[in-house]
């Protein structure tokens, strides 16, 4: 069964991960700008991150047969550094209209200050200027009260829920999260957030409409293949396939192909590799020997 990840770092994974996920069933990834372990500092390691997820990233995970593609943003734990925060929204309409980019995010909460939330508008509101989906971080901490907070800043701002992937969603906040009409994003961990297990028994519960599964895989403790893990509990558990196949397929290409920028079919296949090709001189191989594929 192939499977799309549509939140996960893999600027902070090696790329034997992308080896396994590829031989697991992954076609595709979105991989959400993300905060690198420490707060940076300057602007222009922001831009050279944004310039690392439209290019070497997408680079590197076509070699394993993987599309990637990328949503830009500002993380909520680097956006309390007011004057850096200015000029990081200014950047990102660079990176906005670029291909391969295919929503805002991950946006949101940390600490549910009065500047994160100033940042959270200002971004919504690029996503509106851009007419793209948004994703948005609910906080680990006071989880259910940042996750209605963020629905009802959407709600001051006036975008359409449909365009809004809340993520990191737990027993505690989908039902509401799905009452209100916004997409519910689940993030599974191999000891924090949901497991595979508790996953399963919210498809039992809730089905599979406006579903997604992530791993969040990024440079803690945590697993790039627990779609594929979550997928086969719920086998276990007596899910039907076409369920599984809308949470970990249809429903991550539905809600991504709303920026008209996920060239993606429902029936594609994984992307033929050429790894002869190089990044700026660069080969994802140590001595090994190139695999190219046929084309389809």
């Amino acid at each position: 069964m192939k499977f799309l990840d549509p939140h996960i770092h893999m600027t902070s994974r090696t790329t034997d991960d992308y080896q396994r996920m590829s031989e697991a069933g992954c076609v595709a990834v979105i991989e959400p700008a993300f905060w690198m372990g420490q707060p940076r500092k300057h602007l222009g390691t922001f831009d050279d991150y944004f310039s690392s997820l439209v290019g070497w990233e997408r680079f590197r995970a076509k070699q394993f047969s993987i599309h990637h593609f990328c949503t830009i943003g500002l993380n909520p734990k680097e956006a309390n550094n007011d004057a850096l925060a200015d000029d990081v929204l200014e950047l990102m309409h660079r990176y906005l209209e670029k291909d391969g980019v295919v929503g805002v995010g991950e946006i949101g909460f940390d600490d549910q200050t009065a500047a994160e939330e100033r940042v959270f508008i200002a971004q919504l509101e690029l996503a509106r200027e851009y007419e793209l989906p948004v994703m948005i971080h609910t906080p680990h901490r006071d989880k259910k009260r940042g996750t209605d907070r963020s629905m009802d800043v959407v709600t001051d701002v006036g975008i359409d829920p449909g365009l809004v992937l809340i993520d990191h969603n737990t027993e505690e906040t989908v039902k509401d999260t799905l009452d209100r009409g916004y997409w519910a994003g689940h993030s599974v961990y191999p000891e924090t957030k949901m497991d595979e297990s508790r996953m399963a028994e919210l498809v039992v519960q809730y089905g599979s409409e406006r579903i997604l599964v992530n791993s969040a895989a990024d440079w803690g403790v945590s697993d790039p293949l627990k779609v594929p893990k979550s997928a086969k509990k719920m086998q276990e558990r007596g899910i039907s396939e076409d369920v599984i196949e809308t949470i970990i397929w249809r429903n991550p290409i539905e809600f991504f192909s709303q920026s008209g920028r996920l060239d993606l079919a429902m029936d594609d296949g994984s992307p033929n590799r050429d790894q002869r090709e190089l990044w700026q001189g660069n080969s994802v191989l140590r001595g090994q020997s190139p695999v190219v594929d046929e084309p389809s």
